[in-house]
């Protein structure tokens, strides 16, 4: 497919924040890269919005904690479209417990998806992104809340972060920006599930707008990172949350 856009990949693109993220990128005039893990007819409906407004765009599965699976996610986007100037890392899980009952499985899979598959997407954007790029990690404002229950899904928060920061150096040389965006609460199904109606008011309630924060407020923030007059924010932790903390 021949393309004259710049080309961004999106993780976890097929709902919520990334589904936002990817919509925002398509009209800012990005040709656009939905990658899902299994969530096939939401990605293929994505695409199909993005095109009937006049954009471009393509679904690629990737498990994005597989190293294999995220090379080939790069390669096909490169095929498909062109390098990639932009990469967003919006892909997660979200199990909530008490440390002390936090098991071992839903302890692997938030660390296979939020660490190693941010990890494994940065390693491949280290040689295939354009000169000039932009990468944009999600991370999470409950980092500086320290809320019960948030223990584990925080510490691969807080390792994206570091990544970002010292990636961000690492890159010297190449006129890449690397930042995270640090969303608070905000209005998706990963933020829904498992919680009480009083679990959600009482959070709503927190930041001083008293709402929560639509899909779109995050888009917003990280299509200025992509865009022209982000070029110069990098290795920041930009907190998108009201003013939560």
């Amino acid at each position: 497919m021949s393309n004259e856009l710049p080309v961004a990949i999106v993780t976890g693109a097929s709902r919520g924040i990334g589904a936002a993220v990817t919509k925002r990128l398509a009209q800012d005039g990005f040709a656009v890269v939905v990658n899902y893990a299994t969530n096939e007819k939401e990605a293929l409906n994505l695409v199909e919005e993005i095109t009937w407004a006049g954009g471009q765009a393509t679904a690629i599965q990737a498990d994005v904690s597989n190293p294999l699976a995220v090379a080939e996610l790069f390669e096909q986007a490169e095929s498909t479209f062109a390098a990639p100037s932009v990469l967003v890392n919006s892909a997660g899980i979200m199990h909530l417990s008490p440390l002390a009952e936090c098991s071992d499985e839903s302890f692997q899979s938030m660390m296979d998806v939020n660490v190693k598959g941010t990890f494994n997407t940065l390693r491949q954007a280290a040689n295939k992104l354009q000169k000039g790029g932009r990468i944009i990690n999600l991370s999470t404002s409950v980092l500086g809340l320290s809320l019960p229950t948030y223990a584990v899904y925080s510490a691969t928060k807080a390792a994206v972060e570091a990544m970002t920061t010292i990636f961000a150096k690492e890159l010297r040389g190449r006129s890449i920006t690397v930042n995270a965006v640090a969303p608070g609460p905000t209005a998706t199904a990963l933020f829904f599930k498992g919680k009480s109606k009083a679990q959600i008011e009482q959070l709503t309630k927190m930041t001083p707008l008293e709402r929560l924060a639509e899909p779109e407020d995050i888009a917003n923030t990280v299509s200025f990172l992509a865009g022209a007059d982000g070029g110069w924010i990098n290795g920041q932790i930009l907190r998108a949350n009201g003013g939560i903390v």
